[in-house]
């Protein structure tokens, strides 16, 4: 497996962010570096002193800041058409295969960057809710899969989390002391708690109570994404064993292609995020 790397700041080419994305930066402590992000502003953002919802939308393994452009045009279509209320969304970097944790030695803080830096700065910076009913968070493959993590670590940070076809690995059975040359044991390294610390199931189980009835769950993914559906399955039922409400679909005949999915279900697709903000109270 190709390990972690991370160029924190990419440049866009000239025409490619979509209506209302903009491309930004700040500075990171953990890594002594600018960080890179793209933001879409919903239509009227200038305009208004109202405060507005986040979504926090994570790339996948090998991607950076430049990516989720296909959603942020789907949720600017939908917000214009009056099908989904003004939001906010957030295209952070997390660097390449870091799976959105902490390296044991301090080199890739891509948890620390997310939660105690990014979201921060983004309500600092812009007119947001900065509170758990305002705030979701989602993403496809490795960005599922972090999404997940951070979600169930952080369950009072978010209102909703959407996993689209993101493994959920028992990461507390990889710690390995005798292969120290082999992730995750290179990247989370010796202490054994470390691996729990970063398991979504012993976070799930350790957190239900801030979990059950208050965060809502939407885990999607593909029959014919084999690599990704047997760890999907395995939490989707480690939810129902703890009677944590979540909806939960396979796609029929689909891989792990996420441009296709969110074609198959553009109408509805930020449905979901909507209705758990509605009853979580952002727009009470």
């Amino acid at each position: 497996m190709q390990g972690p790397s991370a160029i924190w700041v990419n440049v866009p080419e000239t025409g490619a962010l979509p209506n209302g994305v903009s491309h930004r930066t700040f500075h990171s402590n953990a890594h002594n570096t600018e960080v890179g992000y793209c933001i879409y502003l919903p239509p009227g953002y200038d305009r208004q002193e109202q405060k507005y919802p986040v979504i926090y939308n994570l790339h996948g393994a090998g991607d950076n800041e430049l990516h989720g452009f296909h959603e942020a045009r789907v949720l600017d279509e939908g917000i214009r058409a009056g099908k989904w209320p003004p939001m906010i969304m957030v295209l952070p970097n997390g660097g390449m295969r870091t799976f959105y944790k902490d390296s044991y030695d301090g080199k890739f803080m891509s948890e620390t960057l997310i939660i105690r830096e990014l979201i921060p700065h983004i309500d600092a910076t812009y007119n947001t809710i900065a509170k758990q009913k305002g705030r979701c968070i989602e993403g496809h493959s490795m960005g599922g899969r972090g999404a997940t993590r951070l979600a169930m670590k952080f369950p009072t940070l978010f209102c909703s989390l959407f996993n689209l076809a993101g493994n959920v690995p028992r990461t507390s059975w990889d710690f390995d002391p005798t292969k120290p040359e082999v992730y995750p044991n290179n990247y989370l390294g010796p202490d054994k708690q470390t691996y729990i610390d970063n398991d979504a199931f012993e976070l799930l189980k350790k957190n239900q109570a801030n979990i059950k009835d208050k965060l809502r769950i939407q885990i999607w993914c593909g029959t014919q994404d084999k690599s990704h559906l047997m760890t999907v399955r395995d939490f989707h039922q480690a939810l129902l064993s703890a009677e944590v409400d979540h909806t939960y679909m396979e796609v029929e005949g689909q891989g792990h292609g996420r441009i296709p999915i969110i074609e198959l279900y553009r109408e509805i697709w930020f449905d979901y995020h909507v209705e758990s903000m509605k009853r979580a109270g952002a727009w009470s």
